[in-house]
């Protein structure tokens, strides 16, 4: 768990966890940047809203009413091996985003839910992702994707410590497209590992760049 000024970042405990930040990322301006396969997103727009109404501590009794449990195991079945963090906003309880760290790559990912964009919390998000590479799982390096044209992404990064670094001009999304890509990096030498994960060798190397987009 880690704490931000606006945002509470926590391991997923429960279905309501993962169908939070799910339906955070699942709109089409989040996709817009994302581009997730569709069985990862909560494509249903009632139920999307649904989920983001909802707080942290709410039960999930409307949830397994509505039938929708295979949504939420679908959206466990991830191929890549990552630790992510929902992110609930502090003032309120509902669900913010996430970020997450990409296992084999070092590469994060993170993503804020409608109403808690352009609010400068993304720099927050970055931040924890940060925390969570290096004082958590132990990479010297962890890397970032962006668009060129993705300014609020851009700029969270560069203001969370991030710095450009070179990287593939082009690069193909989960959902096939394929986009440009700008490249960055934190790199800290003192690290720690507190999570019982395992890695593969040379993981703390500057590691090549993968598909997550914010």
């Amino acid at each position: 768990m880690l704490r931000s000024e606006r945002l509470l970042l926590y391991t997923p405990l429960i279905a309501l966890d993962v169908m939070g930040s799910a339906a955070a990322r699942s709109d089409a301006e989040a996709q817009r940047w994302l581009g997730n396969k569709s069985d990862n997103l909560v494509q249903d727009e009632d139920t999307r809203e649904w989920f983001l109404s909802m707080r942290a501590d709410d039960d999930l009794s409307g949830f397994e009413a509505r039938d929708r449990l295979k949504l939420m195991r679908k959206l466990e079945n991830g191929s890549d091996p990552f630790v992510e963090l929902t992110a609930v906003h502090r003032a309120d309880g509902r669900f913010a985003g996430a970020t997450s760290v990409n296992l084999k790559s070092g590469e994060i990912g993170g993503w804020l839910a409608p109403g808690y964009r352009r609010q400068g919390l993304g720099v927050e998000l970055f931040r924890a992702a940060i925390q969570l590479g290096h004082r958590h799982l132990g990479f010297n390096v962890v890397r970032a994707g962006a668009e060129p044209t993705n300014k609020p992404s851009r700029e969270a990064l560069e203001a969370a410590g991030f710095a450009a670094v070179p990287g593939p001009p082009r690069f193909t999304l989960g959902d096939g497209r394929e986009v440009d890509a700008c490249w960055y990096q934190h790199r800290q030498e003192a690290t720690s590992r507190w999570m019982n994960l395992k890695r593969r060798p040379g993981a703390d190397r500057a590691p090549a760049p993968r598909t997550h987009r914010r």
